[in-house]
């Protein structure tokens, strides 16, 4: 009886490199083509099949059903400063009754750019970007505070962005 629980729990474990929408785990190849894109998201298929050892074409296709899965996006990441969002802050959220039906709330507002369910001191943790201080006030007390479930929030403003990066590879 113990082993049979045992297995059933250890079947219930999911591989970490699994795809969100439940399919296999991604192989090196695919994992090898992320690290490329990592690092260069306009490299050129061609370059990209060279240094993983598939065709142009096939990497355009795996390329494809990752985005396609969920597993990635291919995006320009900013300084938001320098494209005129000038106050930035995290905001922990504790949360009355459903914290899943306050994060979608919250994951809706444009100036939420992050939003993540916690362990901890708060429920969420939403970062938050906006124009300007009475942007972000706005936000916060009008917008934050207002979605139904928020019984309290702690604001975290951003001085100064020393770091931001997402070159974590696939390890």
């Amino acid at each position: 009886m113990h082993s049979e629980a045992v297995a059933s729990r250890s079947a219930e474990k999911k591989d970490p490199r699994e795809s969100r929408n439940g399919g296999p785990p991604l192989d090196a190849v695919s994992l090898a083509i992320i690290e490329q894109l990592q690092e260069d998201g306009r490299r050129p298929y061609a370059a990209i099949g060279k240094a993983v050892g598939l065709s142009e074409a096939a990497v355009r296709q795996r390329v494809q059903k990752l985005l396609d899965q969920g597993v990635m996006q291919i995006v320009a990441v900013t300084d938001p400063l320098t494209v005129g969002f000038l106050r930035q802050a995290m905001v922990g959220v504790n949360v009355e009754g459903d914290v899943d039906a306050v994060a979608d709330a919250l994951a809706a507002m444009s100036e939420c750019e992050y939003v993540v369910m916690t362990a901890g001191s708060f429920d969420l943790m939403v970062e938050v970007v906006c124009e300007d201080d009475d942007h972000l006030l706005d936000v916060i007390n009008k917008r934050i505070r207002a979605v139904p479930g928020v019984r309290s929030t702690e604001s975290f403003v951003y001085l100064r962005l020393k770091k931001q990066t997402y070159m974590w590879g696939t390890r």
